[in-house]
């Protein structure tokens, strides 16, 4: 009987709160007081004629990149592993060292300098995440080893 009660009153608790969130289950949210979450869009990265789908971070400073496309960027060259534009505008930063960098990563240095980085390696920098490629496949080799002008765009 002891081990019953816990299990009856959690229950209990359960029907109190009520069934599914309103809005769940693929029915649309009419409650005025709560706030609508949209999904990122998808972006595509266009260099040397070549493309790939970007999938953008859920995040303040990834929504900002956004309200600036579409952009074409010259980037140059650093380390022989990223290349590097300044946006036209600041966006919010959130930096954090991820301590791994992954070849397709996209990422926010400082308040307006993206970086695209093409090969995998350990970090000590600090980094505001913005995106990845899906399939970072062919980048080194598309973008080169030197400066290139790379593109921006919601995906259609």
């Amino acid at each position: 009987m002891k081990k019953l009660l816990p299990c009856l009153l959690a229950l209990l608790l359960l029907a109190a709160c009520g069934g599914p969130a309103e809005g769940s289950a693929g029915q649309e949210n009419t409650n005025p007081n709560t706030t609508e979450v949209t999904a990122m869009p998808a972006l595509t990265l266009t260099a040397n004629g070549q493309r790939w789908s970007v999938t953008l971070s859920d995040s303040p400073a990834a929504q900002a990149l956004v309200d600036q496309l579409p952009l074409t960027l010259e980037m140059a060259e650093l380390n022989g592993n990223e290349k590097y534009a300044s946006l036209p505008a600041a966006l919010p930063v959130q930096a954090s060292c991820p301590g791994q960098i992954r070849a397709g990563d996209v990422m926010l240095y400082g308040s307006d300098c993206l970086v695209l980085f093409y090969e995998s390696f350990s970090t000590s920098y600090s980094y505001t995440p913005l995106g990845r490629l899906d399939d970072p496949q062919g980048l080194a080799q598309a973008l080169g080893t030197g400066g290139v002008t790379v593109t921006l765009t919601l995906s259609s």
